[in-house]
Parts: structure tokens; sequence; C-alpha cells
């Protein structure tokens, strides 16, 4: 079971502490930033620009997911990610933070673009 303590963690961590690791970890695989991007739009309504001003901020998941309008669709991402269902974490903010890091490890696996966001 997941812990308040670790629940604060992911909240207190900043998104663009996390950005260049889901950079790295799609581009290893041989996918774009441009991808990377268009995941993490569909997700959170943020463009490119949007998440630049927010890593400048040094925005927190928590302040990330706040600003974010998160996509009707997310509640279609399922599966397991860090040991855990995603669709079994009762924390919201937790479940949405998995939902990204879901989403880019989907990316990194290869999936076509039209299944991660969840378009068939």
């Amino acid at each position: 079971m997941k812990t308040e303590l670790h629940d604060k963690r992911i909240a207190e961590m900043s998104f663009g502490s996390v950005y260049p690791l889901y950079l790295s970890k799609v581009q290893k695989k041989g996918r774009t930033k441009d991808e990377l991007l268009e995941v993490i739009n569909w997700l959170t309504g943020f463009d490119e620009k949007k998440l630049e001003s927010l890593m400048k901020e040094k925005a927190t998941f928590d302040v990330f997911f706040k600003k974010a309008k998160l996509n009707p669709k997310a509640s279609l991402i399922t599966g397991v990610i860090c040991g855990y269902r995603v669709e079994e974490i009762e924390n919201t903010l937790t479940r949405n933070v998995r939902y990204l890091d879901k989403l880019v490890d989907e990316l990194a696996k290869g999936r076509k673009m039209e299944k991660i966001l969840r378009e068939k």
C-alpha cells in the first residue's frame, strides 16, 4: 500500500526535475521530444510553452496537476506502473502522476500513438 509519506513526496517533487528523465527515456528508445510533448498535452492540456513556464517556476506535481485540465479519457489508462495498478491508486494526485508515468512508459515501449492517446 502507498503511504501518506509517499503521496506527499510525489506531490512535492517538481515536474521540471522529472521531465528530463522522461525525455531521456523516450529518446533512448527512438521516440521524439515532440511525441513526448503530444502525450503530455493529451493528458494535461499543456503546450510546450506552458510546460517551460511550469518548469521555470519549479512547479511541484501538486501545482502542475492543479493547473492541468485532465483529459476525460485519462481513466482509460490502466495497468501496472512502479509495481502498482494505476486504476487502484486511491490518492488522486499520485494516480495522475502515475498516469503520466504510464503514458511515457508506453511511448518508450514503442506503442502506437493512437493507442497511447486512447483513440482506439
